[in-house]
Order: C-alpha cells, then sequence, then structure tokens
C-alpha cells in the first residue's frame, strides 16, 4: 500500500475533497506510442493527490506543497498561456475542460506530487489528471475516462506544448493494482495484464539527463515520418508505422537512409515485442516476458540509438542478479530510468549489488523505487 503524506493523513476540511492520480512505468513499447503502435504501462504506487475546496466565484488558487508557491488564475480569463511553470499543468487542464464546455467553478487547490520529478515516471500526467478530477467534481461534472485521458492530453499538447501520445494519461486513468496494461494508441483499445504478486518493478534512476533529449526526440519522430512517408508512395493507407510489417520494411532496405531505416525496424519490431510480451503475462512466461524487455533494450541502444553508457551500464548489472526476470531503459531515453522485473526476494539484492557497482562505476548514487502496479486516479475518501 502507497504511504500517505503526512500532511494529508489527517481528514481534510470540512467540505474539502481529496484526489489521486499515480505516475506510471512503461514495461516494453517504447517510442511507439507516436506511431500509433502499443505500449504496456502499469501505474505504480508514487502519486499526485490534489486537496479541492470550492469557492463561490470563477477564481482558482493552487498551491505547490512541494514548491511551496501558490498561483491565481480566472477561469475567464483570455489571455491565458504557459509561462513555463509548474501551475501551466493545472491551468492548461482548467482551460481545455472549461473550453470543452464543462464548465467550472472556482476552487482552491493544495497539490503534493509524490512522483520523482525528471524520473521519465510521468508526474505530468499525474498532476494532469489528479487536478482534472477535482475541478469536474467540484463543478458537478462526471467524464468518461477515456474522454478525461483525452483532455489531459490536449492540455498537455495544446497549452503546455509538449507533443506527447496519450498513454501516460490513459494509464493515469485506466491503471488496475497487480495488472499492466496493454494499449493499442491508435483504437485506444486496451487489455488488462496480470503482474504476478511476488514480483515488483524496481526503477532505477540514472541520477542523469543528457541535454540532448528534447531535440533526439524530435529527429526521431522526423525519421519515423520519412520512413511513413516512403511507405506511402506506394500504399496510401499507411498513416504510421503501425501500418508497416517486417517483410515490408525489409524489402524497402536500399531505398531507405540506413538511419531511417534502422529507426523504423525499431518501431516495427517493438510493436511485435508488446504482443509477444502480452501473451506472455497471461500465459504466465516471466521468463519469456523479460527476454523481451532485453531485446526491447537492444533495440532502443542500436537501432534507436535513445540509450546511453549509464542506462546500458545500469541494464548489464541487473543480468547478473539471481531472480531478475529482465530489464531495460524506459521513457525517452538519454538518461533517466531502467525498469527490471524481479522477484520479491531478489529486491534487496538488487538494490545492494547494483547500487554498489553503479557507484563505484560511475560515481553517481543511483535511486530505486520498488514498486507494484497501482490503481489508477480517483478520489480518496477518509472514513467518519
Amino acid at each position: 500500500m502507497e504511504e500517505v503524506p503526512t500532511s494529508l493523513r489527517d481528514k481534510p476540511a470540512a467540505g474539502a475533497r481529496v484526489f489521486r492520480a499515480p505516475g506510471r512505468v512503461n514495461l516494453i513499447g517504447e517510442h511507439t506510442d507516436y506511431n500509433e503502435g502499443f505500449v504496456m504501462p502499469a501505474a505504480i504506487d508514487f502519486a499526485t493527490r490534489v486537496t479541492v475546496t470550492s469557492r463561490a466565484d470563477r477564481e482558482v488558487s493552487a498551491f505547490s506543497e512541494n514548491f511551496g508557491e501558490a498561483v491565481q488564475f480566472n477561469l475567464d480569463d483570455p489571455r491565458a498561456h504557459a509561462v513555463g511553470h509548474w501551475s501551466d499543468y493545472v491551468k492548461g487542464v482548467a482551460v481545455v475542460l472549461d473550453q470543452s464546455g464543462y464548465r467550472l467553478q472556482g476552487a482552491d487547490l493544495k497539490i503534493r506530487g509524490e512522483v520523482p520529478l525528471g524520473a521519465g515516471l510521468s508526474s505530468s500526467a499525474a498532476i494532469e489528471v489528479a487536478t482534472a478530477y477535482a475541478l469536474l467534481e467540484n463543478s458537478g461534472h462526471r467524464v468518461e475516462p477515456v474522454e478525461l485521458a483525452k483532455l489531459c492530453q490536449r492540455a498537455e499538447n495544446e497549452f503546455v506544448g509538449m507533443r506527447c501520445g496519450i498513454m501516460d494519461q490513459f494509464i493515469s486513468v485506466g491503471g488496475q493494482a497487480g495488472k499492466a496494461l496493454m494499449l493499442d494508441c491508435r483504437s485506444l483499445e486496451y487489455k488488462l495484464l496480470p503482474l504476478p504478486v511476488d514480483v515488483r518493478l524496481i526503477i532505477s534512476n540514472t541520477m542523469v539527463k543528457h541535454e540532448l533529449a528534447g531535440s533526439e526526440y524530435n529527429a526521431r519522430r522526423a525519421q519515423c515520418e520519412a520512413g511513413v512517408l516512403h511507405f506511402a508512395q506506394s500504399r496510401p493507407n499507411v498513416r504510421a508505422l503501425r501500418d508497416v510489417d517486417g517483410q515490408e520494411l525489409e524489402r524497402a532496405r536500399e531505398a531507405l537512409s540506413d538511419t531511417v531505416y534502422r529507426r523504423c525496424r525499431h518501431v516495427i519490431n517493438e510493436n511485435a515485442r508488446v504482443l509477444e510480451a502480452a501473451a506472455a503475462l497471461e500465459s504466465g512466461e516471466l521468463g519469456s516476458f523479460g527476454q523481451l524487455m532485453y531485446e526491447s533494450h537492444r533495440s532502443l541502444k542500436d537501432d534507436y540509438e535513445v540509450s546511453c553508457d549509464e542506462l546500458d551500464l545500469m541494464v548489464q548489472l541487473a543480468t547478473q542478479i539471481e531472480g531478475v526476470y529482465g530489464s531495460r531503459m524506459t521513457g525517452g531515453g538519454f538518461g533517466g530510468c531502467t525498469v527490471s522485473l524481479v522477484k520479491e526476494d531478489s529486491v534487496e539484492q538488487f538494490k545492494n549489488v547494483v547500487g554498489e557497482h553503479y557507484r563505484r562505476i560511475t560515481e553517481l548514487t543511483t535511486e530505486f523505487y520498488v514498486c507494484t502496479a497501482a490503481e489508477g486516479a480517483g478520489e480518496i475518501i477518509h472514513a467518519g
């Protein structure tokens, strides 16, 4: 069970309500979301909580316990725009909800985030989803989960200016305890898949984030789009790499640059790996699932070229620990975290051995986040 922060252990003030939304880790299916492919995230037991108290006007005040900062804005202000601040996620959600026909009532929000910032565990989606739930419920609106995820994604795309896919918001809304979720990023159909109770997800933070991450992310998207453009010339129904298979890619190898070919190969093979991984979880074959995680990492390293020395080292160290089924980088790359599927009774050995060797080689002290698959967003009901 997740620990409730000290500041929220007591009941909220009379009339206040508390909503939570989790971060996520992606088990397999990296850089496939914006290619309309398949991903397999799990919600984690690090969450953002928003305490909401209603106001009689159309003002929203938001106080971040983490930053010790407060902002205030009016829902009728046509000049609302992003300013590169944590409050952009709150304001963006409010603006998009109100513009989408969900007229909001003013509110006082108190926000506390447990999702580690900058670790690639989607703290942004957690604050978006928790804020959206709080503002909607405060205003008497109920929104279907998939629609809520779309609205939060739109806030990040259009207001904040980040061209993210829908995976982060979708799993924050739709996660389920003890389950991974395989999502079709085109149709938004999904399947919940069981994770054994004696398995833990260990997220290992390399404590590095290389500066080229943003520009390289945009370059990868452009390279994938170049591949799509080539295939669409002969097959107009191709609108994403999701529509191309491995045999078709091999036939086009000579017509593509080596870089575009390898980018396409990663995405096409990664989609296939997600489907295989889902079948492995359904049949309880964790060894097969783990091998697919290792294959995913090699592809991200060699074909998509978004790994780095620190991520590669972390995965290599994980392979040496008994009780580790698989390990791979997770997130956009160029630093951030790895995720490893580990037997519960091997967790301490993993942390000790991997932590010691990583520190000795890199002179960096990693952070480990030991998680289980958690429940998606909702209201925290206080008894009594």
